[in-house]
């Protein structure tokens, strides 16, 4: 929602995401495969690769920081008996044992531990954030990889038409608002904020959706940060969106701050909020993310 009188408000408006049925209800791990294959146990280190593996209808039975992942990623409805992993940088690994996975699901950010991996259960690894390629298509192309590894295809073509299906329909909703850029913004204080760059979830997502990423600078896995707020005065015919709450603080500090309101997004009410989204996952998260900037944008 555009908040006109954002930065002298106490209170910014949230936008949740909508309309994720589809590949971001609640799932069970009891869903039989289309093939009629076994099951496996799956454990997922990498939260991308958990994303996906539940949006083919494959549940883990373990995850990683599981606490946080709900948190940021509140789309996605996990059964409460998933058994939480740890650190994904240093996963517990009594605990990854004592789920006893028939696979461990895992991204190249974690090929140090692959040794130790493979000495509990085979291990699956698919790359979702390459340097300089947008992660988008290869969150797309992961659905059906990890779907034909479970020996379960159908599942996977099943989840990839219906995100092109409703990524379709958003870039359409959206095709008013296709004349002006999108900045990305994630606040981590009143001057300072991360930038996405086009090869991040959420600029590759902006793309698919017809939109532009006014951030054309250089990115680090993703996103560059810190990023001086001022540089934002470079960009005023943007529409900025602030892609997860912002810290209190600097919610605080912003109303009060002479750059911040002086700047022309601000003062024409062109700040749209979002809710928590998760910038380093899969599917579900980009659908959350282009659900929630087409009804910010849709209010506005």
């Amino acid at each position: 929602m555009s908040d006109r009188s954002y930065g002298r408000r106490a209170v910014l408006q949230l936008v949740a995401a909508t309309g994720l049925a589809g590949l971001a209800a609640p799932l069970s791990r009891a869903a039989a495969s289309s093939t009629g294959a076994a099951a496996q146990r799956l454990a997922a280190i990498d939260w991308a690769m958990l994303e996906t593996a539940c949006a083919i209808g494959h549940v883990p039975v373990a995850a990683c920081e599981l606490i946080r992942f709900r948190a940021e990623s509140a789309s996605l409805a996990l059964p409460q008996d998933l058994l939480d992993l740890g650190l994904r940088g240093s996963p517990n690994f009594e605990q990854l044992r004592f789920a006893r996975p028939d696979l461990i699901l895992s991204s190249p950010f974690y090929v140090r531990l692959e040794g130790a991996f493979t000495a509990v259960a085979p291990v699956y690894s698919l790359p979702f954030f390459v340097r300089g390629e947008p992660s988008l298509p290869h969150a797309l192309d992961a659905l059906q990889a990890l779907a034909l590894r479970l020996d379960d295809p159908r599942s996977g073509e099943r989840a990839r038409h219906e995100a092109e299906t409703r990524f379709d329909r958003l870039a359409s909703r959206l095709k008013p608002h296709a004349d002006r850029p999108v900045m990305l913004i994630d606040f981590g204080d009143s001057r300072h904020f991360r930038a996405f760059g086009f090869d991040s979830l959420y600029g590759s997502t902006l793309a698919r959706l017809g939109l532009v990423n006014a951030w054309q600078g250089g990115t680090q896995f993703s996103f560059a940060a810190p990023v001086p707020i001022d540089r934002l005065a470079e960009i005023p015919d943007a529409n900025f969106v602030i892609v997860n709450p912002v810290p209190i603080e600097a919610r605080g500090q912003l109303q009060t701050s002479r750059l911040w309101n002086a700047l022309p997004p601000v003062r024409e009410g062109r700040v749209h909020q979002l809710g928590a989204t998760n910038a380093f996952g899969g599917v579900p998260s980009a659908l959350a993310f282009a659900e929630g900037l087409a009804e910010a944008l849709a209010a506005a």
